[in-house]
């Protein structure tokens, strides 16, 4: 869902130079690797090819549930982002160039950017619906649902394989758009939600009951929990989306069998497997990578943060508590090192449970998200209150009202009265 992304590049090759004379082959040095160029607007110091549109996107949400209105610099940044299709790359280093068939367009950038737009202040316009971000929303959905895989879902790019998580995604940007999913029909006559039950395990399996798989094996067809998945799907399933506020009141987490489930219910049977696998240390697990020197698991912060807005959005936000304790404690140094979009999705947990984000574990999330980019245009009022102090005008902050009465027989008096001014803060 909005796991941080981490692509890494081929790793820098050593020339091997034989020395005149010798059999000793010396290896040069690996050329340190250029500092990426950061476009002005763009959240984030790392390279943003693989998550630039991505990172912005989750920014902008995080900031709007915090009051916060991004700086204008920025929203232009992610509008010039969008290609004339209506879709979004990851990244686009120079958006003056236009798109062409081989831009590698990506449904997971566009759906978190048409969310993230949907927030964002819009200039006047003549016409309603006919300012840029507007329009940037309506072509950036009108995309998402022209590519729509046969078997209702989506893959990460267009054409590719439907997988749970970005049909999730587009799911949740449409929904929070004004769009009907369950009425969005592929060729094939098929709804997103389709393709959803398509990646759910029955509750009676016997291993991974009531989660989401990412995709089903190619050979097997065999479904393998996914807990990225499993948030993700959640939200969908729910009709919900990275910004929403937790359920009231308490459910209790049911992973219910028999007979085909609903959308919905499989969604909650997913909260089900969520609130289990959280039920031993907090959080979830990453499995290790091919190659590790390890094979322990290791806590996966992201996908944790993304299990606790899948679970208050579901109702579980006391099955959370856990799982908030654990990154309050060990997500800051994490957030720290992959930016924006990390701090972002620690505000959004943070928000769906109703947790403080200025003070989670002693750190300020939103604060320490605006570091990352452009000052933002506007910030709350306990942000804000000492910067309008000092560019208030100076001048009389006071006003006086006179009453004149007149006293029979003893002449006039004037009686003054002032009062300072109340302020809204």
């Amino acid at each position: 869902m909005t796991t941080v992304r981490v692509r890494h590049g081929a790793a820098a090759l050593a020339a091997a130079v034989l020395l005149s004379g010798t059999a000793t082959l010396a290896y040069a040095a690996p050329s340190p690797a250029p500092s990426p160029v950061i476009p002005a607007g763009l959240y984030g110091t790392k390279d943003p090819t693989y998550d630039g549109v991505w990172r912005q996107s989750l920014a902008f949400m995080a900031q709007q549930v915090s009051g916060v209105e991004p700086n204008r610099k920025a929203v232009d940044w992610l509008l010039k982002q969008q290609c004339d299709s209506g879709g979004f790359a990851s990244y686009r280093p120079d958006p003056a160039r236009t798109c062409d068939p081989k831009t590698l367009l990506d449904t997971n950038a566009t759906a978190v950017a048409v969310q993230a737009l949907s927030g964002v202040d819009r200039p006047e316009a003549a016409e309603p619906g006919t300012d840029p971000v507007s329009k940037a929303m309506g072509a950036g959905a009108a995309w998402l649902k022209g590519v729509q895989n046969e078997d209702g879902g989506w893959g990460y790019n267009p054409g590719a394989p439907s997988d749970a998580n970005s049909t999730s995604l587009v799911v949740s940007a449409l929904a929070a758009t004004g769009h009907r999913p369950g009425e969005i029909r592929s060729s094939g006559g098929k709804t997103p939600y389709d393709a959803l039950l398509g990646f759910a395990i029955p509750c009676d399996a016997k291993e991974g009951a009531g989660a989401f798989a990412y995709q089903p094996d190619p050979k097997t067809g065999a479904l393998v929990a996914n807990g990225d998945a499993t948030a993700a799907a959640v939200l969908a399933g729910l009709g919900k989306d990275l910004q929403t506020r937790g359920a009231r009141p308490e459910q209790k987490p049911t992973c219910a069998t028999g007979g085909k489930p609903s959308v919905e219910r499989a969604a909650r049977n997913g909260a089900a497997y969520l609130v289990n696998s959280l039920a031993g240390t907090g959080h979830l697990d990453l499995p290790p990578m091919p190659g590790a020197a390890t094979t322990a698991p290791q806590p996966d912060i992201g996908n944790t943060a993304d299990a606790v807005i899948a679970l208050g959005a579901a109702g579980h936000i006391g099955m959370a508590t856990g799982a908030l304790e654990w990154l309050k404690q060990n997500s800051a140094a994490w957030a720290r090192e992959n930016g924006p979009a990390a701090w972002a999705q620690l505000v959004l947990a943070a928000h769906t449970v109703g947790a403080d984000a200025r003070d989670f574990g002693g750190v300020d999330l939103v604060q320490q998200l605006n570091a990352t980019g452009p000052a933002p245009k506007s910030l709350p009022l306990e942000e804000g209150t000492q910067q309008r102090e000092t560019e208030e005008e100076p001048g009389f902050n006071v006003w006086l009202a006179v009453a004149v009465f007149l006293v029979a027989g003893m002449g006039i008096g004037f009686l003054l009265s002032g009062r300072k001014r109340d302020r809204q803060r």
